[in-house]
This record gives C-alpha cells, sequence and structure tokens, in this order.
C-alpha cells in the first residue's frame, strides 16, 4: 500500500470514527459509570474503549451498529480490566477513607445519579439505587435494554450470550427491581395486583 493510499484510509476511518462513534460518547460514559461507580473509572474505561475502537476501526463495517459495536470493546475492557484487577493485592487508599471521614454527610454525597438529566422527575434515586444493587450481569442487560434501548439480538452481541440468556437475566432482572421496589411503591399508594 502506497503512502498516498494510507493517507486516504485514514482520512476515511477519521471520518466514521467521528461521526458514527464520537456522538455516542455521552451514552458511554454512562454505561461504563454504571459499571464502574467511579467517575476517574469510568472516564478511564470510556477513554480506553475509544482508544481501542480507534485502533481497530478498520474492523468496523460502517453503517451498521456502532453503538453496539462500541458498547461491546467497552464491555470487553471492563471485564479484562476486573479480571486484571482482582488478580492484584488489595490496596488501601488512604487519601480517599481521610477524605471519607472529612465529608459531612457520607451518605449522599458520594452518591451520583447517573442519568439525572435524563430521568429528572422520572426516575426516583430509590429506582436508580435498585439498578446499582442488582449484579452486574443483571445491571447490564437492564440499561442496556431498557435504558439504552438495544434489542435482544445487540445485546446478545454486545455480552456475548445467547438471546435465551439475555431474556432470562432481563426477566430476573426485573422481578428483582420489582421485589427491591415493592415497599416503595406501597409507600406512593400504588396497590399490588393479585
Amino acid at each position: 500500500m502506497t503512502c498516498m493510499e494510507q493517507d486516504i484510509n485514514k482520512a476515511i476511518y477519521d471520518k466514521i470514527f467521528e461521526e458514527e462513534l464520537m456522538p455516542l460518547i455521552d451514552a458511554a460514559y454512562n454505561f461504563a459509570y454504571h459499571l464502574t461507580y467511579n467517575e476517574a473509572d469510568a472516564n478511564d474505561l470510556v477513554q480506553e474503549a475509544y482508544l481501542k475502537a480507534y485502533r481497530f476501526i478498520d474492523k468496523y463495517e460502517s453503517g451498521t451498529n456502532a453503538k453496539a459495536w462500541l458498547f461491546k470493546i467497552l464491555k470487553n475492557a471492563f471485564i479484562n480490566g476486573y479480571r486484571k484487577k482482582s488478580k492484584q493485592p488489595k490496596k488501601v487508599d488512604y487519601e480517599e477513607i481521610i477524605n471519607y471521614h472529612d465529608e459531612e454527610d457520607t451518605n449522599f454525597s458520594s452518591y451520583v445519579d447517573l442519568r439525572e438529566e435524563m430521568f429528572q422527575g422520572l426516575m426516583g434515586d430509590e429506582m436508580t439505587i435498585a439498578i446499582n444493587n442488582l449484579a452486574v450481569d443483571f445491571r447490564t442487560v437492564i440499561l442496556l435494554c431498557d435504558v439504552e434501548g438495544f434489542t435482544y439480538e445487540e445485546i446478545s452481541k454486545i455480552i456475548d450470550i445467547p438471546i435465551g440468556t439475555v431474556r432470562s437475566r432481563l426477566h430476573r432482572a426485573r422481578n428483582m427491581l420489582k421485589e427491591q421496589l415493592r415497599a416503595y411503591a406501597k409507600s406512593l399508594g400504588y396497590k399490588e395486583k393479585r
């Protein structure tokens, strides 16, 4: 391949990256934050996913589902990072402990509602807390389906599981949420159907 052909290919790939992947950065951050529960880790995860996406942009077929492709890269980066961290000995961040004790209201100051702008008035803290309390496998399918709007087929490809498993996890996750939110719904005056 000549230098001119390489320059043309690079320009094409840069355009695809800018037009199809960069507009998804907020959605990628939201997904990353729900996986990590930490702003800095979510930013690092998104950065890593975008670097990998750029590096392998030649593997992406322009015009296909860019969001699913990017989320799969992000999910794989999260899993790889999780595996790597789980093999490392535990580290104590003394500065974090000091900051934790210095905070005035530690119960609420460290909690951030990720989708606050999008769901303001629609989804209360109870719902967000309930979703965050789910195990990562269940939380992931809820976020991808009910928040991000992916189809079962897209979720299956993103997290590399059969569609039947997606349906099963989604069903179980919704039932877990229902159980967690039952008392809250009653306090709002909702009655259980029999």
